[in-house]
């Protein structure tokens, strides 16, 4: 990472929110608080790489619905750079359930039912890191610099 104070997140679009035509919307969002897009792609998931995903939940009785629903379409998988960024992610996203989301937020403002809260944002940075490399290849992630670093830390 070129930033010594910035740690990874992992960030997805549920098939909710790629079918309802929001990518361009959440992706601003970490863009615009100047957090730095370090891997991309568009994919549908297997049923596999989705219970290693969510391997806390797979024996709850909500799984195999929410299986269903995360395999039900494509999905944007992001990995984001930037200080305290998993933090701030969850901050962005807002909470899990989007009745009890603050307006401004991506759910508050984009979804009404659990079920489809729209986006997926890694909890911590161990699970950040595990995530990332669930879903993505070592060399699908780009390092590079991002020319604004000045203008967003001191």
């Amino acid at each position: 990472m070129s930033n010594p104070d910035a740690e990874r997140t992992f960030i997805a679009v549920k098939p909710d929110g790629v079918q309802r035509g929001l990518i361009s919307n959440i992706l601003s969002r970490f863009e615009q608080r100047g957090f730095k897009l370090v891997g991309i792609k568009l994919v549908t998931p297997t049923e596999n790489l989705l219970k290693q995903h969510y391997a806390e939940h797979v024996e709850k009785s909500f799984f195999p619905k929410m299986l269903s629903y995360m395999m039900s379409g494509p999905i944007l998988a992001t990995v984001w750079e930037g200080k305290d960024v998993v933090k701030q992610g969850r901050a962005i996203l807002g909470a899990t359930n989007p009745l009890n989301s603050a307006p401004g937020t991506i759910r508050g403002d984009l979804a009404i039912d659990m079920g489809r809260n729209v986006v997926h944002g890694s909890d911590s940075v161990e699970s950040a890191e595990r995530e990332i490399n669930l879903w993505f290849k070592k060399e699908e992630l780009i390092d590079w610099k991002l020319n604004q670093l000045a203008w967003i830390y001191e």
